[in-house]
């Protein structure tokens, strides 16, 4: 299986391409600079590995949710590639893939994965390790955090961006069941492709004109009413 996942969901931009069960990739830290990296990194980690795009056998990004204008970037990006190819899209939580870094980094289990959704809000998902990835546990949301559901155990680990600005407010409302915090750790295209290559293989795909964004906030998108 040769199969390229790509991610500008927050300020990391990174490609990656899992090839028959191994994943290398590209990973900079570059705010607001993803339309400009992310095709020259997809065209060195193809070129690295020597695989050319009519050699691969789908093409994965992370939908979100997640950050409005990188989300889309990576929605369309992936989009161009399915239509010049003719290949299958797998679609990755950017929660998920956030839980599988801390599992890949940190051999963790159990993680809360949070991202600063503005607003005095988090989005947010519960993952726990099932047949060899990490799998959210429970529907994805964006809350406050006092709204957030109980979890059970004591085992828990948290990584993303609302752990970076919430911290304490999510150590209080979850006293007791989160051991640590995988600090400062953002969204990277291996982990992204590890998941879809496990997606992919279990026939988990999507067309075109489904590969679009989650943003769970309904209004994100909305346009401001024009004054009369």
């Amino acid at each position: 299986m040769k199969l390229l996942a790509i991610d500008t969901t927050e300020s990391g931009c990174s490609a990656a391409l899992h090839i028959d069960g191994e994943n290398h990739g590209i990973f900079e830290l570059a705010p607001r600079k993803h339309s400009e990296l992310i095709l020259p990194m997809i065209d060195r980690v193809l070129s690295d590995a020597s695989v050319s795009q009519n050699q691969l056998d789908a093409v994965a990004f992370c939908r979100g949710p997640g950050s409005f204008t990188g989300v889309r970037i990576a929605a369309a990006v992936a989009q161009g590639l399915a239509v010049a190819q003719s290949l299958p899209i797998v679609a990755v939580s950017s929660l998920t893939a956030l839980a599988q870094g801390c599992y890949r980094r940190l051999g963790k289990t159990q993680v809360l994965a949070g991202l600063d959704a503005r607003m005095s809000e988090v989005y947010w998902s519960a993952c726990e390790l099932r047949e060899g990835v990490m799998q959210a546990i429970d529907n994805e949301v964006v809350s406050r955090i006092e709204h957030l559901s109980p979890i059970q155990g004591d085992q828990w680990w948290g990584v993303g961006s609302a752990w970076d600005e919430f911290e304490p407010e999510l150590q209080s409302q979850f006293a007791g069941q989160v051991q640590g915090v995988d600090k400062g750790q953002t969204i990277d295209a291996l982990d992204v492709a590890a998941l879809a290559a496990v997606a992919y293989a279990n026939g988990e795909t999507v067309s075109i004109d489904q590969a679009v964004p989650i943003y769970l906030r309904d209004d994100v998108a909305a346009k401001p009413k024009a004054k009369r």
